[in-house]
């Protein structure tokens, strides 16, 4: 069961994957990417493979260190926890990402490439993304206007 609870965790995911991937540009991706609902069934995945194993994975974020991680991790439940519970946070990273681009104007073309990476090894996607975000943003001088949250300029 928890083999199949591992596999189908990530194929809940790749729909909304898929959407930010090869249909940028569709007007619904955007309202999809925008919710963070779309992980709640990966969380329920998690729970059912968290809840049997709750006193080890307790007992490994309470009181961190590599031995009970290790212990944690030889449970297929575990395993299978933790693994949602990284597709899960790598999808909303995913999302924010991809909605972040958008609001920046970065080409489709780049998001793309660095969204599977960061499917695949999300801590390079995001290292790059937040660079080429950075590269990105509008550079203000003291006593110019400054951007606010959603990007519109105050005095």
């Amino acid at each position: 069961m928890t083999g199949t609870l591992f596999q189908l965790s990530f194929y809940l995911a790749a729909p909304f994957w898929l959407l930010m991937i090869l249909a940028p540009n569709w007007r619904p991706t955007a309202r999809i990417a925008a919710s963070p609902l779309t992980v709640l069934p990966v969380l329920v995945l998690y729970l059912m493979m968290a809840v049997p194993v709750f006193p080890e994975l307790w007992d490994a974020v309470r009181s961190p260190d590599i031995d009970t991680f290790r212990e944690l991790m030889a449970l297929a439940d575990g395993a299978g926890a933790i693994w949602a519970q990284v597709i899960a946070w790598d999808l909303l990273l995913g999302q924010w990402m991809y909605l972040e681009g958008r609001r920046l104007g970065i080409s489709p073309l780049v998001m793309g490439p660095l969204l599977v990476l960061t499917i695949l090894l999300s801590p390079f996607g995001l290292l790059i993304f937040l660079a080429l975000r950075a590269a990105r943003r509008p550079r203000t001088r003291p006593g110019n206007a400054v951007p606010d949250r959603v990007g519109r300029a105050t005095p």
